[in-house]
């Protein structure tokens, strides 16, 4: 194999800000017109302004930037203090640069639960799964619905009316006469088969369908789930955090068997959905905490295309502070976020200059990215800003400070792009292109494979905007070992590496928002 070729920050430099070769932005600002030369606005793009800005960001004072807590609160402070410096407006209006993201830290609930007056008992032989509000319930229908699965070739749910019911169903999927399951019609494991994948899509399937509960027996899964619900129902922790109200209001418990027969006698003799009436109680205290967190948002506004939309994106939170170190998160996000600042004060400076972007740019900060990407989840599917309709891409940034030591071929100067060729043909062309003329930075596509098992391509905030069929890249360097841990500090991050790679978002975003035709959507997204 190649050694690692290692180029000097003098060379790098060199090869990456002062090319002559020009844009075909064609100014319409001017009486006269003048091609425009984006190089001079990417020059504002220095690593010397990174490391300032990423020391400041990503240092202890920020406590690690948890989502909801002290140091996010700070962190998106400090970003917006930023935007008013380089007087980049919101597109919130005033000095609001904040969309409040509303969330739930969710604990552990104990359930209630009593069948003809014979109750069972929490962690023994229910639990509860979710909870989105407090629940009781007496004297309900319940709809059996089989193995509670719903596709096109095959669905519980034909000729039952589940809305405003609870569902009971069962663990697994059925087979055909060769053996295969129904649902692919092969002997693969499906995510309606086994695992936790099969737990949230019976959820989604029952909660599509209108129900406002789910009761699934599951004996394996129980046994596994059931402990580790239990110790931390005792400790009080908090577990995960969700968007508040954005999982619907369907409760959903996770029994046994014997709790699942006891409602439902014939479910060993047949399949076949029905009503069942019978005497069920269920009460659920919600002891879930209500918090909120905030995406960071600023904009410039097109010349000639204000209302179509480029969004570059970045997350802003990371990991916190556990077992008193801070995690202090350099280069996951830190990196990124500061790209995001740096891009758009080159972009102000074209605009100063009376060359700004055609079409609006949104700098996008998001909050909740290491906790299920939250905050991109919010903008894109519960409170989008702009119109996503009318967003043409998203050019996403996480990580882009280091190097990843499994490359083994080729030099320093290289970028991960996922995403580029997914949807839109016109944007991979475009990245290629971009990069050719200005930035001459070696594109790895390993982790754009459909079959990398790291599946990066959903692990990141662009996936929320390639999953409503808006072209995305994602700009990443590769996890090493100070991944998601206190060792991920500044004084790490390549600050050549860094100013290169941001400049490559900066003549992409820039050919995106400027170029005389909207980027065509050629390809439909693939969840």
């Amino acid at each position: 194999m190649k050694k690692i070729i290692l180029l000097s920050t003098a060379i790098l430099i060199a090869s990456c800000g002062t090319s002559s070769k020009t844009s075909t932005f064609t100014s319409t600002q001017q009486t006269k017109v003048e091609t425009v030369d984006p190089t001079k606005y990417a020059a504002t793009i220095t690593s010397d302004e990174l490391k300032t800005m990423l020391f400041k960001y990503a240092s202890d004072e920020f406590e690690g930037r948890e989502t909801g807590e002290k140091g996010q609160k700070m962190a998106v402070e400090y970003l917006k203090e930023q935007y008013i410096a380089m007087g980049i407006p919101s597109p919130l209006g005033g000095n609001d640069y904040f969309q409040e993201v509303p969330l739930e830290k969710q604990k552990v609930a104990s359930a209630l639960v009593k069948v003809n007056d014979k109750e069972f008992i929490s962690f023994e032989d229910q639990i509860v799964l979710r909870t989105p509000e407090s629940v009781n319930v007496s004297n309900n229908d319940i709809v059996y619905a089989g193995y509670g699965i719903d596709t096109e070739n095959y669905s519980d749910y034909n000729n039952i009316d589940v809305k405003g019911k609870i569902v009971l169903a069962k663990a697994g999927e059925p087979k055909n006469e060769e053996g295969n399951y129904v649902t692919s019609g092969t002997s693969e494991e499906t995510k309606w088969s086994s695992g936790r994948q099969s737990l949230s899509s019976k959820r989604e399937a029952a909660s599509d369908k209108g129900a406002k509960g789910l009761i699934l027996m599951d004996d394996e899964q129980f046994s596994r789930f059931a402990p580790f619900y239990q110790r931390v129902f005792e400790s009080g922790e908090s577990g995960r955090l969700s968007i508040k109200g954005n999982d619907g209001a369907m409760f959903m418990l996770l029994v046994t068997e014997n709790l699942g027969k006891t409602l439902n006698p014939d479910i060993t003799e047949s399949d076949t959905p029905k009503v069942i009436n019978t005497n069920l109680e269920i009460s659920i205290e919600n002891p879930s905490e209500n918090i909120t967190s905030e995406n960071v948002l600023a904009y410039i506004k097109g010349s000639e295309k204000p209302n179509e939309i480029v969004v570059v994106s970045a997350h802003l939170d990371h990991e916190g502070i556990k077992n008193s170190e801070v995690y202090n998160g350099a280069d996951d996000d830190g990196s990124g976020t500061i790209a995001i600042l740096e891009i758009a004060e080159a972009f102000k400076a074209a605009e100063k200059d009376g060359n700004g972007p055609k079409r609006s740019i949104l700098f996008l900060h998001v909050t909740g990215e290491e906790k299920g990407l939250l905050g991109s989840r919010y903008y894109t599917d519960v409170d989008p800003v702009f119109p996503l309709e009318n967003t043409v891409a998203d050019l996403n940034i996480d990580m882009i400070g280091r190097t990843d030591p499994k490359r083994k071929e080729g030099d320093r100067n290289y970028i991960y792009l996922i995403g580029s060729d997914k949807l839109s043909t016109d944007l991979h062309n475009i990245s290629e292109s971009v990069n050719s003329t200005y930035t001459n930075i070696e594109f790895d596509y390993t982790y754009n494979d459909e079959n990398d098992p790291n599946r990066f391509y959903f692990r990141s905030d662009h996936y929320n905007f390639a999953k409503n069929n808006i072209p995305v890249i994602f700009y990443f360097n590769g996890t090493h070992d100070d991944y998601h841990k206190p060792s991920d500090t500044p004084d790490k991050i390549e600050y050549d590496l860094l100013e290169n790679r941001t400049r490559l978002v900066f003549y992409t975003a820039w050919e995106v928002a400027n170029r005389n035709d909207r980027i065509v959507v050629d390809k439909a997204t693939e969840e």
